[in-house]
């Protein structure tokens, strides 16, 4: 929570020529690069509700002007709707029209997405002391009958409803306010190597193959991670940083998609939720599934049958009062809808004790495919020691060729940025890494349906362009798999 004297002083103090505050680095929206949103409003240009009382009343940093969005989570959940075989089917699931998917919002939500650096309680502040005007249009009449648009500038509450054109004003001094966020500067090569993970990338989304060992997100003692260094690697011209829409554990490597602007997130976010959500057993077979994911997994033993289905609910349980946890099967027939998880396996290939497994999850649980793997089939995945550390007491390396073993060179590793370590891990490992890996992927072009979307408001959703992605394995389990098939 920011502290209230200080954005007190922030508001009331006039505007510095310097672009640094106190040794902070001050507020900087991607937003203010746009011509004309910086501007010095005088008395005489709007009619105001209250004459201004000092000389800084008089300037205003100025919003773009509202226009009508897509509706991300609607879209999102129509697109999810239209997964039956036939556009007949479709229809009928999706009813005779399509719905809005256009939207209003708050003046509240406008800021905020404008300006995403200012920091919320700031933002709710300024509503709070009544410091945002909003200029909107009123049609008056000149002496030759013709309608005039006078501008006028109003106080607006944070749950008012924004109208198309109107804009936004805020105090000159927020672009003063210090942003405490944390940049990460890469260098070259960290850059470069960022983006040598790209598998594809359109107007609204960019999707990069994983490494293992990498988190997708930041928590406690995790300095670098994916998303943040999206944000600084990946961005390009985009004035939005990538959002994640889903997200892959840190010891797992595969295909990760983000979306570039909020509503293309908004729309894969939206797809994978009601993917899980709205998934049930006895619709597998009759449903064309718009999003589809393929992992690879190498597992220590092999499942009774070569393929199938698991249909297992899951639950968290918290351990060392509190200080960790994980997932498990529910054998409670009292299953809550929320928690159920599916999961489609089979049997690739199978040589020494080990089998590979191609596992497409139905729904998206956390650790699903791990504790089915696990706790279902009873064949744990490799270097998984959270749910298959009894499968590795009596860890023994997969036994190599003679040449292999023979060989007194040492193979130099590869440095890499981030401390990232790629050359080990394999089966033939002492240690070896976790082998799940997500090969490939199928999703709706969100490119092309905003495109439509935003072009014509009728735009049939019954069939859609699809993207189909295909990331090659890591290293590690390349090896594997060539030593398993030797």
């Amino acid at each position: 929570m920011a502290n209230p004297k200080l954005l007190r002083r922030i508001l009331l103090r006039s505007p510095l020529n310097d672009t640094v505050l106190d040794g902070a680095r001050l507020f900087f929206s991607p937003f203010h690069e746009w011509r004309s949103h910086y501007s010095s409003i005088a008395p005489e240009t709007l009619t105001q509700e209250e004459n201004p009382g000092d000389n800084n009343s008089n300037k205003w940093f100025t919003l773009p002007p509202y226009t009508s969005t897509v509706d991300g989570g609607i879209l999102g959940k129509e697109i999810a709707r239209n997964r039956l075989e036939n556009k007949n089917d479709a229809a009928i699931g999706r009813g005779a029209a399509n719905p809005p998917y256009s939207s209003s919002t708050t003046a509240l939500k406008w800021v905020v997405r404008c300006c995403p650096e200012l920091p919320r309680s700031l933002v709710q502040k300024l509503f709070r002391l009544r410091q945002v005007r909003r200029e909107s249009c009123d049609i008056g009449h000149s002496e030759m009958g013709d309608e005039l648009q006078k501008p006028r500038l109003r106080r607006v509450t944070a749950k008012d409803s924004m109208n198309l054109g109107d804009r936004i004003y805020l105090p000159i001094s927020v672009q003063e306010f210090p942003v405490d966020k944390k940049e990460y500067h890469c260098n070259e090569e960290e850059v470069s190597f960022i983006r040598s993970l790209e598998l594809y990338k359109d107007p609204a989304i960019i999707v990069v193959n994983k490494p293992p060992g990498m988190p997708v997100q930041g928590g406690i003692g995790i300095k670098r991670s994916l998303d943040e260094l999206a944000a600084t690697c990946l961005s390009y011209d985009c004035l939005e940083p990538p959002r994640l829409v889903h997200r892959l554990d840190r010891d797992s490597s595969g295909i990760l998609v983000m979306g570039r602007t909020q509503t293309s997130a908004t729309v894969l976010h939206t797809i994978f939720r009601e993917k899980t959500f709205g998934a049930s057993h006895d619709e597998i077979d009759n449903v064309k599934r718009i999003l589809q994911r393929r992992y690879w997994a190498l597992v220590i033993g092999s499942p009774r049958h070569r393929k199938g289905f698991i249909s297992a609910p899951l639950r968290k349980v918290v351990l060392d009062n509190g200080k960790s946890d994980r997932i498990t099967v529910m054998h409670n027939s009292q299953t809550l809808a929320s928690q159920h998880a599916i999961t489609k396996y089979k049997v690739i290939g199978s040589s020494h004790g080990y089998t590979w497994l191609e596992l497409s999850p139905i729904t998206g649980r956390k650790h699903q495919l791990r504790v089915h793997c696990a706790e279902v089939l009873g064949t744990p995945i490799l270097g998984d020691y959270k749910y298959g550390w009894q499968a590795h007491k009596n860890w023994k390396p997969f036994p190599c060729s003679n040449h292999e073993n023979n060989s007194n060179e040492v193979p130099k590793r590869k440095i890499l940025p981030f401390g990232l370590d790629l050359d080990n891990g394999d089966i033939s490992d002492k240690h070896p890494r976790l082998h799940l890996h997500c090969k490939q992927m199928v999703l709706p072009d969100i490119s092309l349906v905003l495109q439509n979307v935003q072009l014509y408001s009728d735009y049939d959703l019954s069939h859609l362009e699809s993207i189909k992605l295909v990331a090659s394995l890591p290293s590690h389990m390349q090896r594997s798999w060539e030593l398993t098939n030797s």
